[in-house]
């Protein structure tokens, strides 16, 4: 019996939120994020994804592509809560939902399915409840399994439904580069170009043998990929690992108190996340990196849970501290502090307030 998977892909979702919410926006190339020297896109409208910018991109080079593109700051809380409303849409077809971001999850509708409702039934039911409910377009691909899922999704955005059923797997595969299939990056691809294999359908008819020499044993597994096969389950509820918070300076920091005044902060930041989410951590780590790029973490473990903003600040200081009495001077352009180790009910003799 094959599964029933649905993978839901918001259209653009920042930049669409920020044009329904202000209608002057509409239509025009909107890209989220800061729109400084060392901002970077965060999210792009399609109008400005027509000029080749792109999520990730510095704001520099966005502002070259579109110079007419207009810059929105983010409002992230905004976005969770259109993010949780549409969540809620999910779970009123099946407890299997495995979010992979604010804007994407997969779904395992199998229950309903075997109910006696068609997938492409309950994959037009969502995408037609959140465009009433709250006026955004959602791409959605419906097969047996989520790697064919999550490029049916792919295959027809922005508002797409695409249902790629069990025998129309290769029609659909068959013609796509290499890279669209999960867990070929650049490098594998450009691996697998230089073997003259540039389509999916042509990795599929490649000889076993000859994938092994290029992946060793990942090879046999891209094989099985290419024609289709994906043994992988929604997994709901997927464990956090973290909660971070992060952020980048316009003017490079180096006096020692500034960066501690801004650990701080960062700290009460996360404490207020956890608590939130009603999570404590063990382990409190830094992030730091240099007008150069650069980048070092330091972690260290805690004798107990915490969710308390000064016990986190403390020892993100502490490891400040201890990497800065090495240094003779430095420069930051980015500082973070993440906690991890989460649990939801630690013991209470484990508790550090």
């Amino acid at each position: 019996m094959h599964r029933a998977v649905i993978h839901v892909d918001m259209d653009a979702f920042f930049a669409s939120v920020e044009q329904r919410d202000y209608p002057e926006l509409r239509g025009r190339a909107v890209m989220v994020g800061g729109s400084g020297r060392r901002g970077v896109v965060a999210a792009a409208s399609y109008e400005a994804r027509q000029f080749g910018v792109r999520s990730a991109m510095p704001a520099a080079r966005a502002r070259r592509l579109c110079p007419d593109g207009v810059f929105v700051k983010p409002h992230f809380e905004r976005y969770r809560a259109v993010s949780s409303g549409i969540f809620s849409v999910f779970r009123q077809w099946t407890s299997q939902v495995e979010g992979l971001s604010l804007d994407e999850a997969f779904l395992d509708v199998s229950a309903a399915v075997a109910g006696g409702r068609s997938i492409e039934s309950i994959g037009l039911a969502i995408k037609t409840v959140i465009a009433e409910r709250f006026g955004l377009t959602a791409s959605v691909g419906m097969a047996h399994n989520k790697l064919i899922a999550k490029i049916a999704s792919d295959y027809d955005k922005p508002d797409g439904l695409v249902y790629i059923r069990p025998e129309h797997v290769h029609r659909y595969l068959d013609p796509l580069p290499v890279q669209r299939l999960w867990g070929i990056g650049p490098r594998s691809a450009a691996r697998l170009n230089d073997a003259g294999i540039y389509t999916v359908g042509q990795l599929r008819q490649t000889g076993a043998d000859v994938l092994q020499q290029l992946f060793g044993a990942q090879g046999g597994e891209l094989k099985l990929r290419a024609a289709g096969m994906d043994e992988r389950r929604v997994q709901p509820e997927r464990e956090r690992r973290s909660v971070s918070q992060e952020t980048t300076l316009r003017q490079d920091l180096r006096q020692a108190a500034d960066i501690e005044h801004l650990i701080a902060r960062l700290s009460g930041q996360v404490a207020e996340r956890l608590r939130n989410k009603g999570l404590y951590g063990k382990t409190v780590t830094i992030k730091l990196r240099s007008g150069g790029f650069s980048t070092v973490t330091r972690s260290e473990s805690l004798e107990g849970y915490t969710r308390c903003e000064a016990v986190i600040a403390g020892s993100a200081c502490g490891l400040f501290r201890r990497w800065a009495d090495w240094r003779r001077s430095f420069a930051l352009r980015l500082v973070g502090v993440g906690v991890s180790g989460l649990t939801e009910h630690p013991d209470e003799t484990e508790r550090l307030d």
